[in-house]
């Protein structure tokens, strides 16, 4: 069963997402520099998103997340993360608190407590806002944001929320980053979606907003070491009955779920990755009783695997496109600055002796740092920045070439998220 899984991934189409409104807007490498030099306008209105009420609510959350909730007040977020018996990632996505018995989860964490709830014994129901999701982040992300809501905000801390009006309009604005850098996400009706955007861009235009189009959208994720499923991982969605469902519950946009990279194993689970590979050990609380608690208290006294980036050898990389230009088979192609596909791509990460000691994820180039990067998972053995290995670039049955590569921090770029918004504003 397991390889039949891995069979049917490998050959499954590469559909194209179709998220972030465009592919560029102004051009790739502009909207890449500005959450460094202003701030830019994310799109995420197309992550799925649920609304969970009852009594039972957050029973049903304690129950299947690795998170803690003996402190969670309304107007908190986390960032939630959901595992099978085994202490591998089935979801991941932002819960927020909106009422005593009312939250709202987006990402694939909507798909997994839908699932839940249809299949457990919980007194709670779930529906489907159709609220728009905009992410504001970089330097200058608080004055735009100030600016549009026509208010200060310097008093919604980190991973919390409240409510604004944006051209006239009721939104949540949740203090988070997924740049790395000081950052708001707007949440709100979609019949009013146009109307803030368009607010959000002309109180942006004096401090050089960009918009974020999709060529370029991941590689803040990449720089900013957060792994995202189907780009940096692949979830366990596996279970049975679990993919009927969500086919028949929630628009999956026509993106289908495929394995790419040169890693080979027959064993699907070879693929699945713990909180702790992925970086999230520090949200992994045992103060309660969760699905695959067992296997994470296991593994985070041994830990496998640890979250890295690799810098790719640029002349290694320059050789990938000189390929094109001789004779014979061509390298793979490495994309850049981002793939647009829908992937979850496992590179083997192998040492000087040929062992393969981790798995390599989508590459990016990031035009900031001039570097192709990937967030990888390695032996902690080989987890030392500096270290060297190399990266087995090309799918099994293809021309191959080993990239070298160097072992970097994860994050990659200075994490400024929670920076002091009082020493950021503006003087009155």
């Amino acid at each position: 069963m397991n390889a039949s899984i891995v069979n049917f991934m490998r050959n499954a189409p590469a559909t194209y997402h179709p998220g972030w409104g465009a592919a560029e807007f102004t051009d790739w490498q502009d909207e890449q520099l500005s959450w460094k030099n202003s701030c830019y306008l994310g799109d995420w209105s197309f992550l799925w998103e649920i609304q969970v009420d009852g009594p039972d609510a957050l029973r049903l959350f304690e129950q299947s997340s690795v998170n803690s909730f003996a402190k969670f007040p309304i107007g908190a977020a986390k960032h939630l993360v959901q595992c099978n018996d085994n202490g591998k990632v089935i979801a991941e996505g932002v819960l927020m608190r909106i009422g005593e018995q009312s939250f709202r989860t987006q990402s694939t964490t909507a798909f997994w407590t839908a699932w839940l709830i249809r299949n457990g014994d919980y007194d709670v129901t779930y529906s489907k806002p159709s609220r728009f999701q905009f992410q504001v982040s970089g330097p200058n992300a608080l004055a735009v944001c100030e600016k549009a809501a026509g208010e200060s905000l310097t008093d919604i801390g980190f991973m919390h929320f409240r409510t604004v009006r944006i051209a006239g309009v009721e939104v949540h604005a949740l203090r988070q980053g997924m740049a790395g850098e000081v950052g708001f996400e707007l949440h709100g009706d979609a019949a009013h979606a146009e109307d803030v955007r368009a607010a959000i861009l002309a109180s942006g235009e004096e401090f050089g907003i960009r918009r974020l189009g999709r060529r370029t959208a991941m590689i803040n994720h990449l720089e900013a070491a957060f792994p995202t499923g189907g780009w940096h991982y692949l979830a366990d969605m596996f279970a049975d009955g679990f993919m009927p469902f969500m086919l028949e519950e929630f628009d999956l946009m026509g993106l289908s779920g495929k394995i790419g990279g040169s890693f080979e194993s027959d064993d699907i689970d070879d693929y699945f990755l713990s909180p702790i590979a992925l970086g999230w050990g520090k949200s992994v609380k045992f103060d309660h009783e969760f699905t695959g608690r067992a296997a994470l208290e296991r593994e985070i006294a041994n830990p496998s695997k640890v979250r890295v980036t690799l810098e790719f050898d640029s002349q290694d990389v320059v050789d990938i496109y000189g390929s094109l230009f001789e004779d014979g088979e061509p390298y793979q192609f490495l994309d850049i600055p981002h793939q647009e596909r829908w992937v979850a791509w496992s590179d083997a990460v192998r040492n000087d002796d040929g062992d393969v000691i981790g798995i390599s994820t989508v590459p990016g180039y990031s035009y900031y740092f001039r570097k192709v990067l990937t967030l990888s998972y390695v032996d902690p053995r080989y987890s030392e920045p500096g270290t060297r290995v190399q990266v087995v670039w090309g799918a099994p049955g293809t021309r191959q070439k080993l990239i070298g590569a160097t072992v970097a921090p994860a994050p990659y770029k200075k994490d400024n998220r929670r920076a002091d918004l009082l020493a950021l504003a503006r003087p009155a």
